[in-house]
């Protein structure tokens, strides 16, 4: 067993730290911005180096492509032209030729042509990775005190940027089909009959393999989400960010088409998918395909930024794309994952197969998570005896309370865990399962005689 004690290291706590600087005046945005809490997941992994962590949605290490990358670099940098050209400051819309290259990949991956949905590469906006233009849609979209709806769970890095921005999240209920239509028209009646309506500015959903449940919204539910939120955009339209973070990490290549799919006059959905997942985080390369009269206020907001994400990593990319290499690590990744999932499922299985009623995990088709939920009496948080006697048995895994976002409307569910297959080796994973596994039955037998008769 591992020594629950020191856990927390030398670092300092970030409000330890805004204490410090306390004579500064800070601004309303920084007072409402926490620490996230991977970074005290990741922490605990520095410091306790036997500690097998599920918890980090980091990606396979043994896979990320550095010959290919390498090999794509040295192309690019051994001719002058080329090499100039990708060392130079680029446009802040991003590489033209990568914008068109991403706009053939789109069609390619959705199964429709650009004219279907009045796009082009006009409409075609390169980030630094798919979290900057979340941060950029939500600035040129909200203010303080405006409503965001969310799946319920969802991707806590947004929401904790959202509550940076000053927005309320409003969560929407999910089935193992993803959102519930029924339950986002619930909540937009009931915003609406209060009304709130004006006060709703999008719609957040991670659509394929969510993060953190690995759940893909159906095909049938997507254009009944579209149609909902275009029937209560009344006085203004509400967006829908359609987060495809991990769509190219589906393992049987039969994912649907995307919302953006339905949206035939490109008004409604912003389709945004990155570089990140399917190749290598490293390059910090995203990418968002935006209704037309967004793009010139996300252009300006990232000028403020960057004016423009790095040069030589679009390059990079596009060479990636156009060689094939891109598509080949795709391919390795699917299959890597695949196994991995397959491992953690296997081990669930025979770990908490028979554990009882009120037990249960779902099984993706493609991402990095699979999401256990515990009986109710088994609080699975971080301050909970179970986080500590998972510590204390070797592994860390993230707390189903850090994917709620801060709907005042209802309390956070807390006994659910996020588990993630993309950095662990098959065997640690096994391993990790089986430790995660003793600390559950230690947990649940202590509630049963804490709860017992005498």
């Amino acid at each position: 067993m591992m020594n629950w004690q020191g856990l927390e290291g030398d670092k300092p706590h970030p409000a330890q730290i805004m204490d410090r600087m306390s004579d500064f005046a800070f601004s309303q945005r920084a007072s409402r911005t926490h620490a996230q809490p991977i970074s005290y997941l990741m922490q605990q992994a520095l410091h306790n180096p036997n500690l097998i962590s599920l918890a980090a949605g980091l990606v396979d290490y043994t896979t990320l492509p550095g010959a290919d990358t390498a090999e794509l670099l040295q192309q690019i940098l051994s001719s002058p032209n080329t090499a100039s050209a990708a060392l130079q400051y680029g446009t802040t819309e991003g590489l033209i030729e990568l914008r068109a290259e991403l706009l053939s990949h789109f069609e390619q991956l959705n199964g429709w042509q650009s004219a279907d949905i009045n796009v082009s590469t006009d409409d075609l906006v390169i980030t630094t990775g798919s979290q900057q233009m979340l941060f950029i849609l939500g600035d040129v979209l909200i203010d303080p005190d405006d409503i965001v709806l969310s799946a319920w769970p969802s991707y806590f890095v947004f929401t904790d940027t959202l509550a940076s921005q000053g927005a309320q999240v409003r969560g929407i209920d999910m089935d193992e089909q993803g959102i519930r239509p029924e339950a986002l028209d619930a909540v937009l009646k009931q915003l609406d009959d209060a009304g709130d309506l004006p006060r709703v500015k999008m719609l957040y959903l991670v659509s394929y393999h969510q993060n953190p449940t690995g759940i893909t919204l159906s095909a049938e539910r997507r254009p009944q989400v579209l149609q909902i939120i275009q029937r209560y955009s009344k006085d203004h339209r509400i967006l829908i960010v359609e987060d495809a973070a991990y769509r190219e990490l589906t393992y049987n290549n039969e994912a649907p088409p995307s919302i953006k799919r339905y949206d035939t006059g490109n008004e409604y959905v912003a389709l945004l998918q990155t570089f990140s997942k399917p190749f290598a985080p490293g390059v910090r390369c995203g990418y968002g395909l935006l209704p037309h009269d967004l793009v010139d206020p996300v252009v300006l907001q990232k000028g403020n930024h960057d004016f423009g994400s790095a040069n030589l990593t679009q390059h990079l990319m596009l060479a990636a794309l156009r060689t094939g290499i891109y598509q080949h690590q795709v391919s390795k990744l699917c299959s890597s994952y695949a196994h991995k999932r397959d491992v953690m499922l296997d081990a669930l299985d025979d770990q908490l197969g028979e554990i009882g009623d009120g037990v249960h995990w779902t099984r993706p088709n493609g991402g990095l998570y699979i999401y256990l939920t515990l009986p109710p009496s088994v609080d699975t948080g971080r301050a909970s005896a179970l986080f500590r006697r998972a510590i204390e048995e070797g592994m860390i895994y993230v707390p189903g309370e850090f994917c709620y976002g801060n709907d005042p409307t209802r309390p956070i569910p807390n006994n659910q865990i996020r588990l993630s297959f993309g950095v662990a080796e098959p065997d640690q994973i096994r391993t990790g399962i089986e430790r995660l596994a003793r600390a559950i039955k230690a947990i649940m037998a202590q509630n049963v005689q804490v709860h017992s008769p005498g």
